[in-house]
């Protein structure tokens, strides 16, 4: 179709299953390419290189990895052409038919359609009271040519604008919406068809069979520009605005030379969809990483240093081996950035925890070097307690970065995001009956705490840990939707975030400052008698909130120099083994051997 204009006869007689038939042969290569691939490295490279130790061996071992470097590249470089012929098939099919439908009216109402889309309308006889006892006169018919413009802006002398004479005959109207609906489909498509030749005329392999440094950048190149050129087609397909299970469904109905399509060519499409396996999003987002990490590179800047730092970090993690092994379960740039990490595969595990992270939290270095640790240490102590556990932390929202602490707008936002997420795991997972935990530290307490306040509560949720919080929203534990026996709370002594003063405190104590702090103080204990409330509602851990308590480190106090420690060392064994210990047991099911503490 590409080298000369493109004419509505040949958008008519294009056969679009011909792209679709060698699509499926460019897919036949790539599937022979990868199986030679993995041949070449079980049973000839393996074997090679643990039975032999010579030059010559380590010689033959080199060309071997050649040789699999090769089938490697044959085999994304087919699959990228197969991917660009079946989008290039898939997005005709509306101006195709767009113009199908057009010519068939044309054909209806005896119009003639010419080789240059020119369409001729036959005489007509109208009514004109003007003239005789008849009324009627005979109208000429004529000849229009359709306009490629938007159907929403007015032809000219049609609609008896200002300057032009309106046809009498209504033919003409007929005709030129015709002719111009027939130019829309093919400009349509010729635009299609131009952005498709632009991808294909990239996939052109480099002389010679070595595949180099600059032969994998070019691979680079290749995949970007057919996603370019395929996103709408991919995304088209995918069920965005349905539930975590039609997701599933969705994706469970695809055939794999389609899923590969989504994994290779738009993995970012996949990666953070809740209801998509947890492995499937894990090598979708590991795809995906490296394109990121050069979108931002590019784009430079404060924020992006920032979330590059985050990312950088996550990848380092990503290169080593952990027990339980690590997941990564969504990434972005909006907002603050996005990153969902989970050790221990959440859909084949039985107890599954999901933690929400607070103040100050976003996608940077801190994120990837502390935060990412306390999802492990809490995987690694619930496996303990029971080998079949995950553990994932949610940075799926914008936590607060300062002042905005005090506002509930974040929380409210992420509820919704969270709920769907935890939803989505309970759609994936294999088990019959898998056991969540939700965990909400400092402001993600309250996130929590409000993903439990919407229709339903959290899907799936059995157990909700509130940690280091503020409040939750709520005056009671059974508010959780869980019953307060399944709600359970660690509040260290020394931890001030669990000691703000509550909005009447505040308030009342900023009124009777003239009287100095301890008059600002009293004045604050009055407006809160019983002193358990918090900024965002009754103390978790108060015995009005009615939730367990358990037992955690007291931590240094802020007097002893402890700054904000006793709030960040609820995961960390190391800092306080007892209340990582007791995090494990609720998350592996075992409560019932947690240490408690008194309410205060």
């Amino acid at each position: 179709m590409t080298g000369t204009a493109l004419t509505w006869q040949q958008l008519r007689d294009l056969k679009r299953p011909e792209f679709e038939d060698a699509g499926d042969g460019w897919h036949e290569v790539s599937g022979r390419a990868d199986a030679d691939r993995v041949r070449t490295d079980k049973a000839m490279t393996a074997k090679l290189r643990d039975t032999q130790d010579s030059e010559s061996a380590k010689a033959a071992l080199a060309r071997l990895e050649r040789l699999s470097r090769n089938y490697e590249y044959i085999h994304t470089e087919s699959g990228l052409v197969r991917t660009t012929l079946n989008g290039l098939a898939a997005e005709l099919a509306d101006p195709q038919r767009e113009l199908a439908q057009a010519l068939e009216e044309a054909a209806g109402l005896k119009f003639t359609v010419h080789e240059d889309a020119s369409i001729s309308y036959p005489s007509a006889v109208v009514c004109d009271t003007r003239i005789g006892e008849t009324g009627e006169r005979k109208v000429a018919g004529g000849t229009v040519r359709g306009s490629a413009r938007l159907p929403l802006e007015p032809h000219p002398g049609l609609n008896g604008e200002p300057g032009f004479d309106l046809n009498p005959n209504p033919y003409a109207a007929m005709a030129q919406d015709i002719a111009d609906r027939m130019a829309r489909a093919v400009r349509s498509a010729a635009e299609i068809d131009r952005r498709y030749a632009s991808a294909l005329r990239k996939l052109k392999a480099a002389a010679g069979l070595d595949v180099t440094e600059a032969t994998l950048k070019d691979v680079a190149s290749d995949t970007a520009a057919v996603r370019g050129a395929a996103r709408e087609y991919l995304e088209d397909d995918i069920p965005s605005d349905k539930s975590p299970a039609a997701r599933k469904e969705w994706w469970d109905g695809l055939s794999e030379e389609q899923r590969r399509e989504y994994l290779d060519i738009a993995p970012d499409l996949v990666g953070n969809l809740d209801g998509i396996p947890s492995l499937v999003r894990d090598e979708a987002n590991r795809n995906y990483l490296p394109v990121l990490i050069d979108s931002l590179e590019r784009r430079g800047g404060e924020e992006a240093e920032a979330m590059l730092d985050g990312l950088r970090g996550i990848e380092e993690k990503l290169g080593k081996s952990t027990v339980p092994p690590m997941y990564l379960l969504g990434i972005g740039d909006e907002g603050n950035g996005r990153a969902i990490v989970a050790y221990g595969n959440p859909d084949t595990s039985k107890n599954v925890s999901a933690y929400v992270p607070g103040l100050g939290t976003k996608l940077d270095g801190d994120f990837a070097g502390g935060t990412v640790q306390r999802a492990l240490d809490t995987a690694i102590g619930a496996q303990g307690h029971d080998p079949s556990s995950a553990s994932i932390v949610w940075l799926g929202y914008d936590a607060p970065q300062s002042a905005d602490v005090m506002s509930t707008g974040d929380a409210e936002r992420g509820a919704p995001a969270y709920n769907e997420f935890m939803n989505g795991l309970g759609v994936t997972n294999e088990n019959k009956d898998p056991h969540l935990t939700a965990i909400g530290h400092s402001y993600g307490s309250l996130t929590v705490g409000t993903a439990a306040q919407q229709h339903g509560g959290i899907p799936g949720a059995d157990d909700i840990i509130l940690l280091g919080s503020p409040g939750v929203g709520v005056d009671k534990a059974e508010d959780l939707g869980v019953g307060k026996d399944h709600v359970y709370v660690g509040a260290a002594d020394n931890d001030l975030v669990t000691q703000l003063p509550s909005k009447q405190q505040a308030g009342v104590g900023f009124i009777g400052a003239g009287a100095g702090p301890l008059g600002a103080y009293l004045l604050g204990d009055i407006a809160d008698q019983g002193d358990d409330d918090l900024y965002f509602g009754k103390d978790p851990a108060s015995k009005a909130f009615g939730a367990n308590r358990f037992l955690v480190d007291d931590g240094v106090s802020i007097l002893e120099g402890g700054k904000l420690s006793a709030h960040s060392q609820y995961f960390t064994p190391s800092k306080d083994e007892v209340s990582a210990d007791n995090i494990a047991l609720i998350v592996a099911g075992k409560p019932e051997r947690i240490l408690m503490e008194e309410s205060r």
